[in-house]
């Protein structure tokens, strides 16, 4: 039919068969097909020749394939790149292919540790959008468990990125997370994705959801040295902590501890995957913090500072948090105000991130009784300015 386009003339040769059936005949995914219907997708020249095949379409849905009118060089450009993507997609699954997702997901996890979110953002998408394509596509079990896998843990690594960001979105990609490596029965990324999940609700102000959800990693640890417990423990301790139950927090830095010392040396590592001494001491320093034994403290935030490398902004600067919070519980709002307020500004503008800022407040809020100190203004001013003009908030100090 004249000016149809191939998504109206597959709907058209489709008659009453279902999309489930077209997808079938031309070994494709149901998704796929009603993506081209609506569309929502191009047609690749396999895709079309297949389904032209299928429905005995005497090569019409193929001259409609190649037929896009109005298309700009640009545009055929993505077209083609697209159509070359998914023919890929559809083909078998080989081990360098499961070698390039494996990087693919490391490289992501290790970037979560020193990229900016908002940087790392796009790229973590379109990694994404390439992986949902291949699983649009038939694979052996053993394939598709793998795929299952990589695709639960890059949604961790969405799920925290948006966290990071302070976006609610967070809380679909922990689920889309859990179903995935629920599905590919990896007891091992799901402890883990929990363990991260909980710290959704810790940064929330769910205490006791969160020490529920890091119990859940434990338990589903179980016996295995898994960064899941390695990683749920110190945060049950730090909820347990601020609730001021002493007794539960400090068995849970000893389980943390034990889970560390068990942990192999490969996820010793600075990712979203691994688990690091560095993070246990920031993270056993911030219990021993909201239990108000500074000394204990400040001796795991130095053994800290001197275990983390100075591209890890986001828990240096929360160390750095910490240690004002130790000073306003010792007794001096003021420098704990200017030490909090020095690290905001310190910080790279690209790096302050909403958890950054929210920890920045908690200091602000714990010396209610200096309100009228230069420094606790001075630090309730940069937390009140927008991110791009906290640089220069020290200089304005002095005009």
């Amino acid at each position: 039919m004249q000016n149809e386009t191939f998504g109206q003339a597959l709907r058209r040769l489709r008659g009453s068969r279902s999309v489930r059936d077209v997808a079938d005949l031309a070994n494709c995914g149901k998704s796929y097909v009603s993506d081209l219907e609506n569309g929502k997708r191009q047609p690749t020249e396999g895709i079309a020749i297949a389904l032209d095949r299928a429905l005995g379409a005497g090569g019409e849905l193929i001259a409609l394939a190649q037929h896009r009118p109005g298309a700009g060089v640009l545009e055929q450009v993505d077209a083609l790149q697209q159509g070359l993507a998914e023919s890929l997609a559809a083909g078998p699954m080989t081990d360098a292919t499961f070698e390039e997702w494996e990087y693919t997901v490391a490289r992501h996890g290790r970037a979560t540790r020193y990229r900016p979110e908002e940087e790392l953002l796009p790229e973590l998408l379109s990694d994404f959008q390439d992986l949902r394509l291949v699983l649009t596509h038939r694979h052996q079990p053993s394939a598709h468990k793998k795929l299952l896998i990589a695709s639960a843990q890059l949604a961790g690594v969405m799920a925290l990125t948006l966290l990071r960001l302070g976006d609610d979105r967070s809380r679909a990609w922990w689920r889309t997370g859990r179903a995935a490596a629920a599905a590919a029965e990896d007891r091992a990324v799901l402890s883990w994705l929990y363990a991260q999940e909980a710290y959704q609700l810790y940064y929330g102000g769910d205490l006791y959801g969160a020490v529920e959800l890091a119990r859940r990693a434990q338990q589903l640890a179980g016996g295995l040295p898994c960064v899941g417990a390695a990683l749920a423990a110190p945060l049950e301790a730090r909820a347990h902590a601020q609730l001021g139950a002493a007794e539960p927090a400090v068995r849970a830095l000893e389980a943390a501890e034990t889970a560390l010392s068990r942990l192999p040396e490969e996820d010793r590592i600075g990712s979203a995957f691994g688990y690091s001494e560095s993070q246990l001491r920031f993270h056993a320093g911030n219990a021993w913090t909201h239990l108000g034994q500074t000394s204990r403290a400040r001796e795991e935030h130095g053994r800290a500072l001197e275990l983390y490398p100075p591209t890890d902004y986001m828990d240096l600067a929360l160390i750095s948090l910490d240690r004002a919070m130790c000073e306003a519980l010792d007794g001096d709002p003021a420098a704990a105000a200017a030490h909090a307020t020095q690290t905001i500004v310190a910080l790279p503008q690209q790096h302050r991130s909403a958890l950054i800022i929210y920890r920045a407040r908690e200091v602000a809020a714990k010396v209610p009784q200096a309100q009228g100190a230069p420094e606790v203004q001075l630090l309730r001013g940069v937390l009140a300015l927008p991110a791009s003009e906290r640089d220069d908030s020290e200089d304005r100090r002095g005009d």
